[in-house]
């Protein structure tokens, strides 16, 4: 499990017990993206190995810090670990990410993404997530319920075929386009996850603008690059919470 964390000592305690305690975890790494409070402390504490970047280098750094530590604590001649990545901010609920697991162990999927119930304080109009569907609508003929959640699990094969990850808040709507792309069978799975919603006030509409930034640069760096899988190769119609692959597998 990989949690990318900045400035999160309030709440990466409570999330890094609760992730110990899903099912198949046997090793939480937290990437302390460049934090200015106690938050590798607190993460060392609660039982993650932490990674420390000395500046923020950003979600996709972060993450991709986090996959190579545990690809350096796979087993030889053993399977590679699967990937779950949960945001820092999910405390207690941290443990509800458990439903991801099993699709990908199993077989089902090659990622799956939580899709979360709404979240009390949340003041988003919709803009950022409307911009990240639509794109993976057109790029794949997929419909998520929810493009922009970072609580995702995937095998060490889709990680790698998704990269290089887009960089800042475009990394889940660019990893989800290149997975359908390149032929990999993606599933929403519900979770009973909460975090820390961003609000109405001008800390949070910045936060949704980075965000807002963030999508619009993946999206049209893979429309210029043509990222897409062709209409006429394409599955037709999306099922709420069932696998999706756009070619139909």
């Amino acid at each position: 499990m990989i949690i990318p964390a900045k400035d999160e000592e309030d709440r990466i305690g409570a999330t890094v017990r609760a992730a110990r305690a899903i099912p198949h975890v046997d090793l939480v790494v937290v990437v302390d993206d460049g934090s200015s409070d106690g938050t590798q402390k607190a993460a060392r504490t609660a039982g993650a190995t932490v990674i420390r970047h000395s500046v923020n280098r950003g979600k996709a750094s972060a993450m991709e810090t986090g996959a190579s530590v545990v690809a350096m604590r796979d087993e030889e001649g053993r399977p590679a670990r699967l990937l779950l990545f949960l945001d820092a901010d999910l405390g207690e609920s941290a443990v509800e990410a458990a439903p991801l697991v099993e699709p990908v162990l199993a077989g089902a999927a090659d990622c799956t993404i939580a899709a979360l119930p709404p979240q009390e304080g949340a003041a988003g109009l919709g803009f950022v997530t409307g911009l990240a569907f639509k794109a993976i609508r057109r790029a794949t003929g997929w419909r998520p319920r929810q493009p922009i959640s970072g609580q995702r699990c995937l095998t060490r094969k889709a990680f790698d075929a998704a990269r290089p990850l887009a960089a800042g808040w475009g990394v889940e709507t660019g990893m989800t386009i290149d997975l359908l792309v390149a032929g990999f069978t993606l599933q929403e799975v519900v979770c009973e996850i909460k975090h820390r919603a961003s609000g109405g006030d001008w800390a949070g509409q910045r936060h949704r603008a980075d965000q807002y930034k963030g999508v619009f640069m993946a999206v049209n760096g893979r429309r210029f690059r043509r990222v897409r899988v062709p209409k006429a190769k394409r599955r037709g119609v999306s099922v709420d919470f069932e696998p999706y692959n756009a070619f139909g597998g």
